[in-house]
């Protein structure tokens, strides 16, 4: 006799799991919330808003010629900028780095001509130079944990102070002597100073750089370790360390990284016009700042992007140009600057409590 057993239960009859609970800390965001959480989103928004209303007020300004112009002068200013946006989002400041592009030219200009040589040897004696002042500010801000602004602006004084006193040991001037005459200085014009002709338009070939070191440094912040480093000793550089971060390291290559911006960007200069004025640079150190902010990057470390510095310094060139071509008073240009300024901060606190909003 068999005994007779209840048929197995089919997976089909049985309940269904509940549905799992999203959690608000875990939800994916929408793309315009991801879009927000851009550093240089407020940069772009602003950016957009300047060239419209240059485009409408001042007819020059939509040639192709006068953008060429604006381009160059967001080059000079970007190609630093973005170093110290760098430098900026690993939570330091270099306000020597302005008449560090000076020292960079003065010391290739005096190297070439008084033991003359062939130039490139005073452009390389320059990007030597350029990356000791790096370092040392780099060296003694870990060595003493001074801020950077108190160990920066005594470099500012030292290389401002040196640039002036030697400059007119060696020439009896405050300028250095031209070396347009000088063997290699060609070659060394056509590698900084030279010009791309596209549509019948020149372009400094600082521009097609300053894209391509925009790229870099993208690519160094967002695809490699030492990317990771630089947002985390701006962050806390103590858990930074903690966690196995080379703090000392990573803040010393960020100088030394200012030192190599302010060595390009001399060179062009030098090779530009020949010679260079030993007082220039004093006061672009606060202009490169402002390009970072005004590209997002936050004045305490920790967040920022290297796109961000080259609309900032686009937005620069803008305006720089976009007074000239309105045929206003070039006296406003700072106070042009200075808004922009006030109105990218608010931007971009807007744009980062809309992105971090539940």
């Amino acid at each position: 006799m068999t005994q007779a057993t209840a048929p197995a239960a089919s997976s089909s009859s049985l309940p269904a799991p509940p549905a799992a609970q999203k959690d608000g800390r875990t939800a994916q965001r929408s793309l315009g919330r991801r879009l927000l959480a851009r550093p240089e989103v407020g940069a772009l928004i602003a950016a957009i808003g300047v060239y419209l209303f240059f485009f409408s007020v001042a007819p020059s300004f939509r040639e192709l010629g006068s953008l060429s112009t604006v381009l160059y002068q967001a080059s000079v200013m970007g190609i630093m900028a973005l170093p110290v946006a760098l430098l900026m989002i690993g939570g330091e400041f270099d306000l020597s780095a302005g008449v560090a592009v000076t020292t960079s030219a003065l010391t290739a200009a005096i190297i070439s001509f008084q033991l003359t040589v062939n130039v490139w040897t005073g452009v390389f004696v320059a990007l030597i130079v350029s990356l000791a002042v790096g370092a040392f500010n780099g060296w003694l801000l870990i060595r003493t944990g001074l801020p950077s602004f108190l160990v920066t602006l005594g470099s500012f004084l030292i290389l401002q102070g040196s640039n002036l006193a030697i400059t007119k040991i060696f020439t009896e001037n405050v300028a250095s002597d031209s070396i347009a005459d000088m063997d290699g200085f060609e070659q060394a014009k056509s590698v900084f100073a030279s010009e791309v002709t596209l549509a019948g338009v020149d372009f400094k070939i600082t521009i097609f750089y300053w894209l391509v070191f925009a790229a870099i440094a993208t690519w160094l912040l967002l695809r490699t370790k030492f990317g990771n480093w630089i947002f985390a000793v701006g962050g806390n550089k103590d858990s930074a360390r903690a966690v196995g971060v080379p703090v000392a390291f990573t803040k010393i290559a960020l100088f030394m990284g200012v030192g190599v911006g302010a060595w390009f960007v001399g060179m062009h200069l030098l090779f530009s016009f020949n010679t260079v004025q030993s007082n220039e640079g004093v006061g672009n150190e606060f202009l490169y700042i402002i390009a970072a902010v005004i590209g997002g990057c936050l004045l305490t470390g920790g967040y920022g992007s290297a796109i961000g510095p080259v609309i900032g310094a686009f937005i620069f060139g803008m305006v720089n140009q976009g007074i000239v071509y309105a045929n206003w008073n070039p006296d406003w240009f700072k106070a042009f600057l200075g808004v922009m300024l006030l109105i990218a901060a608010l931007v971009n606190l807007w744009v980062r409590s809309q992105a971090t909003r539940r």
